[in-house]
């Protein structure tokens, strides 16, 4: 999922106050020419083990301006040639061309920094933390991007929680997590609540980890929402593991969209991977979607019909599909995160193959090797030649796609053979 997006007429944003200039208005969806490079750019920072503590892992990545602002869980993090530390408590800045580390953007961020965005010059921060620079802002906060300074006139109306996923669009700020309502519309000046989402999400999957909406995304002609994460009905109607929402100019409405066989288990039985549906992301023309998966593989007579440890193509107008387009197995690997650019399907996670249907923990006919990610044909379903070999312990949660390339945050160590601690970018040719 890229989760950057920025649709926002420029007039809007200068309202709010969230612009000096127009050069900070991100494009929000990018339908690259070809596949990006096998060979990530040799400047991007790693972050650094750090002895007794948790294996680093950068979760989250955003564009602000002409740098980029990595959140996670970490504490110390290098430069290219690992001759220079910096301590970085979960959340970094770096140039966006040279790698070098932003030394004013140094935030104390007591928690995991699931989600960052950015709208040029001002960093929302979303996750599991409940201070920001030893000032209480549970979930949420909202830095001076020049400074790392909290804005203290953004408030928002959560207490307790985690927020794992948000994106600005057309004036409102859009978060998703574990708090209360699990989807909010927020004033991105001050964090007050709008009225635009009112869809109820409830429910909790049997057996599972703490319900929430886990990520979502906007349609690039900005129509849909679609959801994904741990819950069982939305606005009273059966809606497991995903649902749409159809935007409109003033609220938001429920859509009939739904695949029903979401309403069933893979084969795994850990509370965290009931609710198997990891990330989504649209294509740049809006008329369809990418579900990256984990759960394991199919129980007997799932196959191509449930989406465990998989990738799959839905059709945005396709209101109540029997079976997506095409679904792309990994042979009972997980999948964390998706990116759709045009040409390509970027996945990546803790996987060993793709083409894998008939693979259960092992290779199977017809499977090709692809660890921590690849590339799938987005017409055909089938991985492209694309394998920069990847390895990952667990699996990068976000994969977010620019104008020239698309960066790869993990906590895996190695890229194509390169030493790329957690932070990679891999270049259009």
């Amino acid at each position: 999922m890229r989760k950057t997006a920025v649709r926002v007429s420029l007039a809007t944003m200068l309202g709010l106050g969230l612009l000096s200039g127009a050069a900070s208005v991100e494009a929000s969806e990018f339908g690259h020419p070809t596949v990006v490079s096998q060979t990530a750019a040799s400047w991007t920072p790693n972050l650094v083990a750090v002895n007794g503590a948790p294996a680093p892992v950068a979760l989250s990545i955003t564009t602000a301006g002409d740098q980029m602002v990595v959140g996670g869980r970490f504490s110390v993090v290098e430069n290219s040639a690992r001759t220079q530390q910096w301590q970085r408590r979960n959340v970094v800045a770096f140039s966006a061309t040279t790698g070098a580390i932003n030394e004013r953007f140094v935030p104390q961020v007591d928690g995991d920094v699931w989600s960052v965005l950015s709208d040029g010059t001002s960093v929302y921060l979303g996750g599991s933390f409940k201070t920001v620079n030893g000032v209480s802002r549970p979930a949420l906060a909202k830095l001076s991007l020049a400074t790392g300074q909290l804005d203290s006139s953004f408030v928002p109306p959560i207490n307790v929680g985690r927020v794992t996923d948000m994106e600005l669009d057309r004036g409102r700020l859009v978060v998703a997590g574990t708090f209360g309502r699990k989807l909010l519309a927020l004033r991105p000046d001050n964090g007050k609540a709008t009225p635009y989402i009112p869809n109820l999400v409830t429910g909790k999957l049997p057996n599972s980890d703490a319900a929430q909406v886990f990520k979502f995304d906007i349609s690039p002609d900005g129509s849909r929402l679609v959801a994904v994460g741990n819950f069982t009905t939305v606005d009273n109607q059966p809606r497991a593991r995903a649902f749409m929402l159809d935007l409109g100019e003033t609220s938001s409405t429920l859509s009939a969209w739904y695949y029903k066989p979401l309403s069933e288990s893979c084969t795994s039985t850990r509370a965290n991977a009931i609710a198997y549906v990891q990330d989504v992301d649209f294509a740049p023309d809006s008329t369809w979607f990418a579900l990256a998966s984990f759960g394991y593989v199919p129980q007997q007579g799932g196959l191509f019909r449930q989406l465990c440890d998989s990738v799959a193509r839905f059709e945005t107008n396709v209101a109540d599909p029997t079976r997506p387009t095409w679904i792309n197995y990994t042979g009972g690997d997980s999948l964390k995160s998706v990116a759709v650019t045009g040409e390509a399907v970027y996945v990546q996670g803790h996987n060993r193959w793709l083409d894998n249907p008939y693979g259960k923990d092992s290779k199977g006919p017809g499977a090709l090797d692809r660890l921590g990610g690849g590339a799938v044909d987005p017409v055909t379903g089938l991985a492209l030649s694309w394998n920069p070999v990847m390895p990952a312990s667990s699996g990068g949660y976000q994969i977010l796609p620019t104008t020239t390339g698309v960066w790869f945050v993990t906590d895996g160590v190695r890229f194509g053979g390169k030493y790329r601690r957690g932070i990679r970018y891999a270049p259009l040719p």
